[in-house]
Order: C-alpha cells, then structure tokens, then sequence
C-alpha cells in the first residue's frame, strides 16, 4: 500500500519543514509515503467561504485517481489513540487498498463534494491547530503506528 498526504499551502516555518521532512524520511523504512502540497489559491480575497472549499475541493480530487480511497483529516472525524490508529492502518493494508490519500483541508475545511468522496473521516484532537502543525503531527502519528506495528520501541504504553 502507498499513501500519501494532501495539504492545502506550503509550510512557511522552517523548524516545522526540517521536522516534517525527517519524519517524512523515517516514515520511508516502512511504507511509499509522498506529501504532496497544493498551492495556496489566489485572490482569496475575492471569494466566500463555500466558493474557497469549492475551489480547494476541485484541486484536491483532481490529485486522486478512481482506485485511491479517501481519508479526511476533520475535526468531526473519529477519534485515535496511538494504538488505534496502528490498527487502523493494518486494516487498511490488509484489505488491499493501493492508495490511501490522507487530506489536510484549506482554513474552512472541505466542500461537499470532497465530504461525498472521502470513505472516512479522522480527527487528530478536539484542539485546533495550525495546518502546518497538522502535517507534522499527522506525519508524526502514521511514523508511531507503523512501528507500534512492529513492535519496535518507539512508542512507549
């Protein structure tokens, strides 16, 4: 199985992106993983809320192919533990899915379209945090579930 994450906007914060790109690069022992970022739209200024998510929804399906099952990253998705989350993924892996496409959505979240394609939604925290925190934090979490996997000592109960 591949997966890979979505995120709308580049990370700005240079700390944040040298995190990102070693756990990006310990993730790559276990698993095709690409982070795939979509630009930030222009003249936002210009556009309602529903007219961003729409457009931001179009970049974003326009990254996935038919057989690429679509996961959320929401705050109205299912909650995690660690432990879960490994779980999860083994689930995932097991039932043969080629792509998992994991999405962190714009400032407003996601538009209809996108909530009608995704096949589950997952929260990292009741919390909300930057987007560029998330893509650390998520990063971080798929890293921990695969070693929590092999039972490598990483993760600590």
């Amino acid at each position: 199985m591949n997966i890979k994450l979505i995120a709308i906007g580049k990370t700005d914060n240079k700390s944040l992106q040298t995190l990102i790109d070693d756990y990006t690069k310990r993730l790559s022992f276990y698993i095709k993983f690409d982070l795939e970022i979509i630009p930030d739209i222009k003249n936002v200024k210009n556009l309602s809320e529903s007219q961003q998510k729409e457009k931001e929804g179009e970049l974003i399906l326009s990254k996935l192919t038919p057989t690429d099952q679509l996961i959320l990253l929401d705050e109205n998705g299912k909650n995690f533990s660690s432990v879960g989350f490994s779980e999860e993924l083994q689930k995932k892996m097991n039932s043969g899915i080629k792509t998992l496409v994991f999405v962190i959505g714009g400032p407003y979240g996601f538009s209809d379209t996108v909530y009608s394609k995704a096949k589950g939604k997952i929260s990292l925290s009741l919390m909300t945090f930057s987007h560029q925190m998330v893509r650390l934090f998520f990063i971080e979490q798929l890293y921990r579930g695969f070693t929590i996997l092999r039972n490598e000592p990483y993760h600590h109960q």
